[in-house]
C-alpha cells in the first residue's frame, strides 16, 4: 500500500514508479517511525511504503533523519521571523509569548504531522536524543533576541537562563500535547508560557494575564 498526496492508502501501481512529494514522504516516514520505532525503519522501506526508488528519496531528504529537521527547520524561521518583527516596546516575555505561539503554531495537514513528531519526541529515545541538538538551536534563537533587548551578549547569565526556561516550558507543552489528543498545541504553548510571563506568579495573576489580548504592539 502507498500513501497519495491526500494521505489515503491504495495498491502501488505497476509499471513506471509514482512521484512523491516531500511532504508525503515525511507523513509516511513519521508514521512508519511511530509504529516500528526510528531504528528500525529504513529509507528503503520509507521509499518503498511511497511507491519510489532511494533514488527519489534523496532527492528530497539527505537521511531519514531529515524527515524529522525539515520540520524543525520550518519551525526555527518561523520562531525567527516572528522574534525579529517584534516591536522594541513590546515586554520581553509579551514578544516571546507571541513569536513562539506564532511561530510554532501548526495549520492543516502539518497539525497531525507535528503531534506525530511530538509524540515521538516523547516515546522514542533515540528520536529525543536526535532532536536535542535542534532544541538547542531554538534556544539559541531565544536566547540572541533576549541578549538585544538587554544590551547583552547572548551568552551573558540572564540570555542564556531566558533561552533555557522557554525552550524547557516549550518542551513541557509539546508532551502535554501529545498526551492529550483533546489539546490544542496553541493552548499549551500558552499556558506556560503565560505562567513564565507572569515570573511564576499566582494563579489570579495568571489569569488575567492569559485573558489579555495577545498584540505585537505595546500597550497605549
Amino acid at each position: 500500500m502507498v500513501e497519495t498526496a491526500d494521505g489515503s492508502t491504495s495498491a502501488r501501481a505497476r509499471g513506471r514508479p509514482r512521484s512523491t512529494s516531500g511532504e508525503v514522504l515525511r507523513r509516511i516516514g513519521l508514521r512508519m517511525f511511530a509504529e516500528r520505532g526510528f531504528e528500525n525503519t529504513t529509507v528503503s522501506q520509507i521509499a518503498g511504503e511511497a511507491g519510489v526508488t532511494e533514488r527519489t528519496f534523496f532527492r528530497y531528504y539527505g537521511s531519514k533523519a531529515g524527515l524529522l529537521w525539515s520540520m524543525f527547520e520550518s519551525q526555527k524561521r518561523a520562531l525567527e521571523a516572528e522574534l525579529k518583527a517584534a516591536p522594541d516596546d513590546v515586554p520581553m516575555m509579551d514578544a516571546l509569548r507571541h513569536a513562539v505561539i506564532a511561530g510554532l503554531e501548526p495549520s492543516g495537514t502539518e497539525e497531525s504531522e507535528q503531534r506525530m513528531l511530538a509524540e515521538l519526541t516523547t516515546a522514542d529515545p533515540v528520536v529525543a536524543a536526535l532532536v536535542a541538538e535542534h532544541f538547542a538551536v531554538w534556544e539559541r534563537s531565544v536566547s540572541e533576541f533576549a541578549g538585544r533587548r538587554l544590551g547583552q551578549s547572548a551568552d551573558s547569565l540572564y540570555p542564556v537562563v531566558v533561552g533555557r526556561t522557554v525552550l524547557a516550558a516549550c518542551r513541557a507543552a509539546l508532551e502535554e500535547w501529545a498526551a492529550h489528543p483533546d489539546r490544542s498545541l496553541t493552548g499549551c504553548l500558552d499556558s506556560v508560557l503565560v505562567v513564565l510571563a507572569t515570573g511564576l506568579g499566582p494563579l489570579e495573576t495568571q489569569q488575567a494575564v492569559a485573558e489579555a489580548p495577545l498584540s505585537r504592539k505595546a500597550p497605549e
